[in-house]
């Protein structure tokens, strides 16, 4: 555990200067996502939760969990679930104000990134559009962010992510994805992965990670498929020479032994869990690696005496079947129930919390190999000596050849498939 006079100075020079200004006397360590990333890498076979903070139940227990491992830590919200559009109560522009309140008040301090998850992108207003509400982003406290054009063809996945990076500060963790995620369908090639990534290095964007669609799925996942570990570490080892990461989306349908595998044999540094940390704190039975379990006639089953009250509960299933809400669709109760959820009996919020917390404490502690990477994270901080440790790539791309022009023939000779059309955000 981090001296508490280290910890000390990396809050003295590791926040970033939109926390700094936001929350001048705190003593929460909000910090880039790059430091993240690194903390993994360097422990080797590590990777952060990327924590999806769709409650305040959610995010008070991930951060307990990450303090009993000691675990550096990412809180994030998706465009869909916390942006404009928001089905839930945690969003964008005030995550950052409730993770600092909670560190506050439950005395955490071991490193937390904030990320803005899957900022979608799939048209050219969007891009217009980005670039007015990225900034604000940053304004309200995010300090990674992942720019998600995968829903276009790749030269306008890269070239959306040419037109929006000058919005995200330099110091910030950023990721961007290829191939959108849509399960075992359109699956990512390394020729898409590498074609991005070339064309962003011509640029002097250096992401730390990429995203694939390699086979997960977002919300309950109803197979075994899952990651394609193979497919994974062969795209990681096409793009090593670029240091870049793995971000893995779609985590919770994955058993404990694939995401293990996942760890041990690739590059992956960050892994998401939204659906299983939601489903959790509810009180929903989940197996090990937090998918839901359904009983004969496919509904949830709610365990007695834990996650959210007997009353409540019956009321979200009511308000549920009222709306036509099923399955991976119960995410939409998390904004209308938030209140009723905290107000609620002290005994029931704390039970909601500490089955989140226990979940992730396994997960990280058992699972991802990332006990004890604060230490590495702060241990960083203290050898930059600022809230940036820079790229971990330098240029090697010729910017002439990734002209828009070539970028369109270089995309056009690209043989993939795309998988089917349709609405996959989470």
């Amino acid at each position: 555990m981090t001296a508490s006079s280290d910890f000390e100075k990396a809050l003295a020079v590791g926040r970033p200067p939109n926390i700094v200004k936001l929350f001048p006397n705190s003593k929460a360590l909000i910090v880039s996502g790059k430091y993240i990333d690194r903390a993994m890498m360097e422990k080797g076979n590590a990777i952060s939760i990327a924590a999806n903070g769709r409650s305040r139940f959610v995010i008070r227990g991930v951060l307990n969990a990450a303090q009993r491992a000691n675990s550096a830590l990412i809180i994030e919200i998706a465009k869909s679930e916390g942006g404009a559009n928001a089905y839930c109560d945690i969003n964008f522009w005030n995550m950052a104000m409730n993770v600092d309140v909670l560190c506050n008040e439950l005395g955490i301090t071991i490193p937390v990134a904030l990320h803005a998850d899957h900022y979608g992108i799939k048209s050219d207003d969007d891009v217009a559009a980005a670039k007015i509400e990225i900034p604000s982003l940053f304004d309200a406290g995010i300090t990674s962010i992942a720019i998600d054009a995968s829903h276009l063809p790749d030269d306008k996945n890269l070239l959306a992510n040419l037109a929006l990076t000058p919005y995200v500060p330099d110091w910030a963790g950023l990721e961007t994805e290829v191939g959108e995620i849509k399960g075992k369908e359109g699956l990512s090639t390394k020729e898409e992965a590498l074609f991005l990534i070339q064309g962003l290095n011509a640029h002097d964007i250096f992401p730390d990670w990429i995203a694939l669609n390699n086979g997960s799925s977002h919300g309950i996942e109803a197979s075994d498929k899952g990651i394609q570990v193979d497919l994974t570490a062969e795209i990681h080892d096409a793009v090593e020479p670029y240091k870049v990461s793995g971000a893995q989306h779609g985590t919770s349908g994955n058993n404990s032994d694939r995401l293990r595998d996942i760890a041990a044999r690739t590059r992956t540094t960050k892994a998401n869990v939204a659906t299983a940390l939601q489903m959790v704190s509810w009180g929903v039975e989940v197996n090990d690696y937090g998918n839901a379990i359904l009983d004969d006639d496919g509904n949830f089953i709610k365990v007695k005496g834990e996650g959210a009250s007997a009353e409540v509960w019956q009321q979200m299933l009511d308000h549920a079947a009222s709306n036509g809400l099923k399955g991976g669709n119960f995410k939409k109760l998390n904004r209308p129930f938030e209140s009723k959820l905290l107000g609620q009996p002290k005994d029931v919020r704390i039970r909601m919390a500490k089955r989140v917390e226990d979940f992730t404490y396994n997960m990280l502690v058992n699972v991802f190999n990332a006990e004890n990477s604060a230490d590495i994270a702060i241990s960083a901080i203290l050898n930059t000596g600022s809230h940036d440790p820079g790229p971990k790539a330098q240029k090697t791309e010729d910017p002439a050849e990734w002209t828009p022009e070539k970028i369109a023939e270089k995309a056009a000779a690209i043989d993939s498939d795309k998988g089917p059309e349709g609405d996959f955000d989470d």
